[in-house]
């Protein structure tokens, strides 16, 4: 009986500060229409009449958008492994991954899941120094990351979270990074070439 006190206890408590992570009392959140169509700084590209990439205008971001399906596999597969082992698995949030990460107190590695660190970049921002504004983001990014999972499939997801990353360099997405590492596009990356551009994301 007591068990079962605590459970529910648990669940209205998680329940309750998501409804007021949701509302905005932790800080500003993402109208709708953001989450449903995320602002990102693309490179103006110049193509030729069959097609080829002449070149590019950008402001600050030398960024240029590649579908799931542009992808080669081993990239995906390395993401996967390095970054979020159950991403097919939970719907934005990886509990099990957090609750190891609050037993150890973050020494047996983080929970941020795929879409938690997709949230981050679109809508949260760096990670505050400051442990109250911290843990806020914390939530604010298991919620948003639970309306990213309703909005977008796991592929889209994984596109628009490749897309976004800047791999330093001037190398904004992994477009961008494929020709600036390796003068190569992504669908033509080795397997030893996608797991080190995966590798950079833990410099991040």
């Amino acid at each position: 009986m007591a068990f079962w006190l605590l459970f529910l206890a648990g669940i209205s408590l998680v329940a309750g500060i998501f409804s007021i992570a949701a509302l905005g009392y932790l800080g500003p959140m993402p109208p709708l229409e953001q989450l449903e169509n995320p602002k990102t700084n693309l490179a103006t590209q110049i193509l030729s009449s069959d097609g080829e990439v002449l070149g590019k205008f950008y402001f600050n971001d030398n960024r240029t958008p590649i579908t799931y399906d542009e992808l080669p596999q081993n990239i995906v597969e390395a993401l996967i492994a390095t970054e979020d082992e159950r991403y097919y698995d939970h719907a934005g949030i990886d509990w099990r991954g957090t609750l190891r990460a609050l037993f150890y107190l973050g020494k047996k590695g983080g929970a941020s899941t795929i879409t938690q660190q997709l949230a981050r970049q679109l809508f949260v921002g760096v990670r505050s120094r400051n442990k109250k504004e911290a843990i806020f983001q914390k939530i604010k990014e298991w919620v948003l990351s639970v309306q990213l999972e309703r909005r977008y499939t796991k592929n889209e997801i994984i596109a628009m979270y490749l897309n976004i990353y800047d791999f330093g360099y001037n190398a904004d997405g992994v477009r961008s990074a494929a020709k600036i590492y390796f003068d190569s596009t992504p669908q033509s990356l080795t397997l030893e070439q996608s797991a080190t551009l995966i590798g950079m994301l833990k410099n991040s």
